[in-house]
């Protein structure tokens, strides 16, 4: 995945990624209060097909680019993969592409399937 470079007029603050981070437990909640938010899985076909998330977009990490037009800037957009390491690149590569509400799920899926559906395959 390239990253763009920015011009000077469009710098924004730094990217932080303790500030672009968001809990499974927040995550459920916005899940269960219908907030709108777009919740995009940035990992490969096989590893989705292992297990999802309920209304989660599928956009593997290497394909954002290609596929930025679907992501709207005036949502939230919550990215997650398996541990929370792609999804937090991608985090990186939007907001640098001038997405500001965009966060990664820390511990991905993973974390997910431990705190709050342990039904889902881990893998």
């Amino acid at each position: 995945m390239k990253i763009a470079n920015a011009s000077p007029s469009e710098v924004h603050p730094p990217f932080q990624p303790e500030k672009h981070e968001i809990s499974v437990h927040e995550l459920k909640q916005k899940l269960n209060q219908d907030e709108p938010i777009q919740l995009i899985d940035v990992r490969e076909p096989m590893e989705h097909q292992i297990a999802c998330l309920e209304g989660a977009q599928l956009i593997p990490m290497n394909n954002i680019p290609q596929h930025i037009e679907q992501l709207d800037p005036s949502r939230e957009i919550i990215l997650h993969c398996h541990h929370g390491m792609r999804s937090m690149q991608a985090a990186y590569y939007l907001y640098q592409n001038g997405f500001q509400n965009v966060k990664s799920l820390a511990g991905g899926i993973d974390q997910w399937a431990m705190e709050i559906d342990p039904t889902l395959n881990r893998y």
